[in-house]
């Protein structure tokens, strides 16, 4: 079955209610790696209801499942998440019930044998205020779904990287049962826990998340000098995803600062491979 580009196109959703917790918010801190060492009291308000603090990419995870597009053609077989863009609006609350609306931004046909290009976009809104909360984009590749005759011309281009070396480089670690953790905060894809079906889609153990190595990257800038632990510094994430990371492995977080953007690329320090490229991470003021 071909790629619905019209169904695709019209596909959207609105005012979708979604309602988390003080709970949720510091289980997602914890699957990220907040809290490692219960005497650093920097880390402490990130996993602790005393002074609470939310982390901006908290907000992959708190309307999960919003939208949907099941119906329209895609190979899911052969999908991956290709980029993950957030533009914060306001500092995202502790605990509230968020009205969600989605859509698709743009599908792009690569050709035949090199697969489709598609953007969806949600909007997060607290339901109590009405205040605007965030803004995701999120870039699907679907290596099975080219030649179905879309646009070829348009798809977003990554941010590009500085060519000098990093200004610094933040390790942060990711425990054995990492993605164990960071699945209850909403994705149960059973590739991330159960070792049959990880070594069915050709991995030798179930692999990390990768909005969960999104996350531990935010980890990383928020405990550098970038931030100094100040989350509402961070107005906007986007990364490019390049390869899995397993669940304890160190992740070492290259990043340059120029003005008010942190770029930075995210690499597994044990393989010395690129799990994180084109990152950029916009500063306020």
């Amino acid at each position: 079955m071909a790629i619905d580009y019209k169904k695709l196109m019209a596909s959207k959703s609105t005012g979708q209610e979604f309602t988390y917790t003080d709970r949720d918010t510091m289980l997602y801190a914890l699957g990220i790696g907040f809290g490692r060492d219960p005497m650093n009291t920097k880390e402490l308000p990130f996993v602790y209801e005393k002074g609470l603090v939310t982390v901006p990419t908290m907000s992959s995870v708190i309307a999960w499942g919003a939208g949907g597009m099941r119906d329209s053609g895609i190979n899911y077989l052969m999908v991956v998440h290709g980029e993950q863009k957030l533009t914060m609006h306001k500092p995202l609350p502790v605990a509230t019930t968020i009205s969600v609306d989605t859509r698709m931004v743009g599908v792009w046909d690569k050709g035949a044998d090199k697969g489709a290009i598609l953007v969806g976009e949600t909007v997060i809104s607290d339901k109590k205020t009405g205040d605007k909360l965030c803004t995701m984009q999120g870039t699907t590749f679907a290596r099975g779904d080219g030649g179905f005759g879309g646009p070829r011309e348009g798809a977003p281009t990554p941010h590009v990287m500085p060519e000098r070396k990093p200004d610094m480089t933040v390790e942060v670690d990711t425990r054995p049962d990492q993605a164990l953790l960071y699945r209850l905060s909403g994705d149960r894809n059973p590739l991330h826990a159960d070792p049959d079906i990880a070594k069915a889609a050709g991995f030798p153990r179930p692999i990390l998340h990768g909005l969960c190595t999104y996350g531990s990257c935010c980890r990383a800038i928020i405990s550098s000098p970038v931030c100094d632990y100040d989350p509402t510094k961070i107005t906007g994430f986007d990364v490019r995803f390049s390869s899995p990371v397993f669940p304890g492995e160190t992740i070492a977080v290259d990043i340059w600062k120029d003005g008010n953007v942190a770029s930075f690329r995210a690499r597994v320090k044990e393989r010395d491979v690129v799990v994180i490229n084109n990152g950029k991470c916009t500063l306020a003021g």
